[in-house]
């Protein structure tokens, strides 16, 4: 998720505002779903690419709160997404999730294309390397 422990509420509003930013400049678009305890999932995409790539965008932070997840919310906001940047007319995504973790099993399942791994990409957030796979999804023309 790109964030590291301890995550202080300043820095995880300050995430927010950011996103927040970038959804008013159009460089973002995020999809948020709710149950009756609140906020219990989100994605985004990201419509910010070079001006030779104007065709597609990265999905990021697709996130599931632990007490929603197993019940198909992320498949669901997945699949979403993929409405969204068809609407935003985009049709090649991008994306990549922690090498062997459950959203990559999510994506496969769900038909993502695997490019390959690499390894130590990033960190955990208490601070041990992981690596990364990256995966791609046409969504046609």
């Amino acid at each position: 998720m790109s964030f590291m422990l301890p995550l202080t509420r300043e820095r995880a509003t300050a995430f927010w505002r950011k996103v927040a930013a970038g959804v008013a400049a159009g460089e973002r678009a995020i999809l948020i779903a709710e149950d009756p305890r609140g906020i219990c999932g989100t994605v985004q995409l990201v419509l910010d690419m070079p001006e030779n790539q104007p065709h597609r965008a990265d999905v990021v932070k697709m996130l599931v709160h632990p007490r929603a997840r197993r019940r198909g919310l992320g498949e669901a906001l997945m699949r979403a997404v993929e409405v969204m940047a068809r609407e935003c007319g985009r049709n090649l995504l991008v994306l990549d999730a922690v090498i062997g973790g459950d959203a990559a099993r999510l994506y496969e399942k769900l038909g993502w294309i695997k490019v390959g791994d690499v390894p130590r990409f990033a960190l955990m957030p208490d601070g041990a390397e992981c690596g990364t796979t990256y995966y791609y999804r046409d969504l046609g023309t």
